[in-house]
């Protein structure tokens, strides 16, 4: 909220991400239901009402909802085809459940009121966790310790095989948090802008340019919001690529 004081203008921007209870007042459990519970059941609504009522009633010439869950469907599974091989294609339901999550979570946050749930570095923080978790196991089990070949530079020459090998290792433990905190980051930044912008539309000076600034942003943050959804997929599929062909 932008409040007024003499010549002095304060808003806060950052005042959309606070998780609060949605009954009540009070501190926050985790049992305690609250604006982010509520935004992520919409998107599981969402989501269900897209691929299962939206493709209930299957037709040779497809209603328009059926026609999305379709484009997105094979956009997904060509994805994980190209990107992870094909025979990565046994993990595509997973990989498609991150992404129409995330892409749905994503838009249902650029509604007016709503509550932008990738912006929250406890959401990604989770579904990053899950893939770094499920690709390692997934290696560990198909290949034992030849999994460990991932984090040998075999093509490198021998004097430096060592350093690349701790470098490789830094990286990998690194993934979860690059891979959470770009998604939350750039939802979160996009948001934060724009509630910036809304402030300064109470100016009657500048009003016609915030509201023009307004609009811009908000169409990029659409962009950023399907190519968000994109990066953290197609990231996923690289990383499950390493753990079924794990040697350099």
């Amino acid at each position: 909220m932008a409040e007024e004081t003499g010549s002095a203008l304060t808003f806060h921007p950052m005042d959309q991400f606070i998780v609060s209870p949605l009954f009540g007042d009070g501190a926050v459990h985790w049992y305690t239901i609250t604006n982010v519970t509520l935004w992520l059941a919409l998107v599981v609504l969402a989501v269900g009402a897209l691929l299962v009522l939206g493709t209930s009633k299957r037709a040779t010439i497809p209603t328009r909802t059926q026609s999305i869950g379709e484009i997105l469907y094979g956009f997904t599974h060509k994805m994980v085809e190209d990107v992870a091989g094909k025979d990565a294609v046994k993990y595509f339901p997973y990989i498609m459940t991150l992404f129409i999550f995330i892409l749905f979570a994503n838009f249902l946050g650029l509604l007016p009121m709503s509550f932008a749930t990738t912006a929250q570095i406890a959401n990604t923080a989770v579904l990053a966790l899950l893939v770094f978790v499920s690709v390692t196991v997934l290696g560990f089990v198909k290949h034992g310790t030849k999994f460990l070949a991932l984090f040998w530079v075999s093509s490198a020459p021998m004097a430096i095989r060592p350093v690349l090998a701790v470098i490789e290792v830094i990286s990998y433990f690194v993934r979860p948090v690059s891979h959470s905190i770009r998604l939350a980051g750039n939802v979160m930044a996009g948001h934060a802008v724009i509630k910036v912008f809304a402030a300064f539309a109470a100016i009657g000076a500048v009003a016609p340019v915030s509201i023009i600034a307004i609009t811009a942003m908000y169409g990029l943050e659409v962009l950023v919001a399907g190519i968000q959804a994109y990066v953290f997929t197609i990231l996923t599929c690289v990383y499950l690529k390493d753990a079924l062909h794990p040697a350099h």
